[in-house]
């Protein structure tokens, strides 16, 4: 099994699009060209700032355009998937009970603003689990796969054969995986201008027996 993408760290080149939307958000949205990326668009949350990647051959009218609607559908995503802490706990219960066999009890599960280079932590000896505020605004499958994650870290603390087997139970992880390295692998894609790149975050941490973020 290849490394997984919660463990690695990327340093994206970036470079400030001149096709921001005007106005007091203008400064929270960069737009990352592509020459990889022919017909999609994706954005996701970066701290404070917004994440919109786009294809290179796209002319600035196009990349306004996409910026609003993705802006727009970051937003309407977040309001129906946004959970606090307690839902939280409640998800990684019912994802104990369903692919754990109940097996992993974490003490606590929350949200954190201060994990830059990884999705989430775990801390078995404590049975505490955090993950970064930056999942909130992706697909609930990836942030599902995260939870579990650190649910199996908390029955084996490291990335062996028998950690994979636990996660072997969740249908959708290669696909959350999938979606995690496409994230880390976009950021590190080089930019128009050649823009000094900043951190970018990868997984998770749990690797060992009391690893915490």
């Amino acid at each position: 099994m290849p490394a997984d993408p919660l463990h690695r760290t990327a340093k994206p080149q970036r470079r400030a699009s001149s096709a921001q939307p005007a106005g007091p958000a203008a400064a929270d949205v960069e737009v990352r060209r592509s020459a990889r990326r022919r017909r999609t668009v994706s954005a996701y949350r970066e701290g404070d700032r917004t994440v919109v990647l786009i294809p290179a051959r796209m002319s600035e009218a196009e990349e306004r355009r996409w910026v609003s609607v993705m802006l727009e559908k970051l937003a309407a995503q977040e309001r129906r998937r946004r959970m606090g802490d307690g839902e939280l706990a409640a998800r990684a219960e019912r994802l104990s009970e369903q692919y754990l066999g109940g097996e992993a009890r974490p003490s606590v599960v929350r949200w954190v603003t201060n994990q830059n280079t990884r999705w989430g932590s775990c801390t078995p000896a404590e049975g505490s689990i955090r993950l970064s505020h930056r999942l909130q605004g992706m697909p609930e499958y990836v942030v599902d796969y995260v939870l579990l994650h650190e649910l199996a870290h908390l029955l084996v603390p490291g990335h062996g054969p028998g950690f994979w087997e636990l996660l072997r139970a969740y249908p959708r992880t290669e696909r959350a995986r999938g979606y995690l390295e496409g994230v880390v692998a976009a950021a590190r894609l080089p930019q128009p201008g050649g823009a000094d790149g900043g951190a970018e975050d990868s997984d998770t941490a749990g690797d060992a027996p009391a690893a915490g973020g």
